[in-house]
């Protein structure tokens, strides 16, 4: 697929081998030509499993099925396709998600309910399945310790570039790796994650406490992000612990938080993890130019500072403002006006890049433009905005609206 890869774009993370887990790719022919459409992720037996799925009322079907296996808290596979998100497909949704896990249980040795699975692309198309089980076999034949890039490859869409992202924590004193890959351009207000991100760890870690730390973690990430407001009916976070590392047990929850305690340096490397997989996402919104992050304080709690952040963050008008690099801190005003939360003009403060540009109801006496239009010409914006009314804080990332979004989702289908 030749695109124009973003100018956000991050360089690839070089992800070592993990333990348990063996990944590769393949070119399926779902929808795409010369390019590999379909990943798999063979994991050892005993990894447990967590996950996190979109808000929408019109999941996919992959998404159903990955809600119901997760009961089971074990996985052995994954499978992901790109090309088409087998949404509103009906009866053949259904029956494309059990033909897929039965054929790869198959080959992994498993329960169909032990594989998970995952797809993205157009919505209402059936998808092929035989296409899926003709490629699984040779797929599962090279699956490789070292195949992260081509598994990040495989899941992209409208991407530009493949995301990437792995820490090492400690637990108990010995060393654990993190390591994840995510895909995600359009259609991101995730409400729980962002399209597909599938992060693994060498940790042996029962699923509730895996569950406890993803659902914290994507709610200070992905739940922070947004390119265009748009919740897929796709969106999937799953984290998986193969339990191949050596570190002392997990104690079991029994009120002394001694388990808290031990996974306190991998609960932190996690959400690093989270973070950095959100942001490629961001970074890689169709048509960015630049990535924008909104700080705001003083709300009267952090759940409306985020709110008002978010109406910041999805408003066309202050994305359009930033792509032209106007500095119109008026179109900031408007949408904390619009937010539905607590705000009182005359206490209402905003700046832009470091500089204050209103505060107390109006503009800053000898306010200067200056410095605040050469900070919009650069690649990433900082927005500032305090409420006056309270202790609460939040911080968001979106980024700019242009004329490439438009080109992009005009033509998705063509």
């Amino acid at each position: 697929m030749d695109v124009q890869v973003s100018p956000l774009a991050v360089a690839m993370a070089e992800l070592p081998p993990l333990a348990g887990v063996r990944l590769g790719s393949a070119a399926a022919g779902i929808r795409y030509q010369g390019r590999t459409d379909l990943v798999m992720a063979e994991l050892a037996p005993g990894t447990t499993v967590a996950g996190v799925f979109t808000r929408s009322q019109c999941p996919g079907a992959p998404v159903d099925w990955c809600r119901a296996a997760l009961r089971g808290g074990k996985a052995r596979a994954v499978v992901v396709n790109a090309g088409n998100a087998n949404v509103f497909t009906g009866r053949a949704g259904r029956e494309t998600c059990a033909a897929t896990a039965e054929a790869a249980a198959a080959l992994v040795g498993c329960k169909p309910r032990e594989v998970f699975i995952a797809s993205t692309g157009v919505i209402g198309e059936v998808l092929p399945h035989e296409r899926l089980a003709a490629a699984l076999p040779g797929l599962h034949g090279r699956l490789r310790e070292d195949g992260w890039e081509d598994a990040a490859r495989g899941i992209m869409t409208t991407d530009t570039f493949p995301k990437t992202a792995t820490r090492t924590a400690r637990i108990g004193g010995e060393e654990v790796r993190i390591s994840g890959i995510a895909k995600g351009s359009g259609m991101i207000a995730p409400d729980m994650a962002t399209m597909l991100s599938f992060v693994f760890t060498d940790a042996k870690i029962p699923a509730d406490l895996l569950d406890t730390m993803l659902r914290k973690g994507v709610e200070g990430s992905f739940n922070r992000t947004t390119v265009d407001s748009d919740t897929s009916t796709s969106d999937t976070v799953l984290l998986f612990a193969t339990g191949q590392a050596k570190h002392p047990r997990i104690p079991a929850r029994d009120g002394s938080n001694a388990a808290g305690r031990m996974l306190g340096d991998f609960r932190a490397k996690l959400d690093e993890v989270l973070l950095d997989l959100a942001l490629q996402v961001v970074r890689d919104g169709e048509g960015a130019q630049k990535l924008v992050r909104i700080d705001v304080t003083g709300a009267v709690s952090a759940k409306s500072a985020k709110r008002v952040a978010m109406a910041v963050a999805n408003s066309p008008l202050v994305k359009t403002a930033i792509a032209g690099e106007d500095a119109n801190w008026g179109r900031i005003v408007m949408a904390v006006g619009k937010a539905g939360e607590p705000a009182d003009r005359d206490r209402l403060s905003v700046g832009v890049g470091g500089t204050w540009m209103a505060r107390d109801g109006g503009v800053v006496p000898g306010y200067d433009e200056t410095p605040v239009v050469e900070h919009m010409k650069g690649r990433e914006v900082d927005i500032a905005i305090d409420l006056g009314l309270g202790g609460g804080k939040a911080t968001v990332w979106t980024c700019d609206l242009t004329h490439g979004y438009i080109d992009i989702n005009g033509s998705y289908r063509s």
